[in-house]
């Protein structure tokens, strides 16, 4: 293992690590936030349907 580490510098190797793992978790957070079901900031959201079948109700 130590022969690995002559191959690449440990400070630029665990920045270059670090980097990687920081973008893959705002990456995957944001995924969750963009779904409907892993929402945690906004909650569920209710399916609205802009064309109904149903007539408008009459006003009185």
């Amino acid at each position: 293992m130590w022969r690995i580490w002559l191959l690449f510098d440990p400070r630029r190797a665990l920045v270059a690590l670090f980097a990687f793992l920081f973008v893959l978790a705002l990456v995957i957070h944001f995924v969750l936030l963009s779904t409907n079901k892993f929402n945690w900031l906004d909650g569920p959201r209710t399916a609205v349907s802009q064309n109904s079948s149903m007539p408008a109700a009459a006003p009185k």
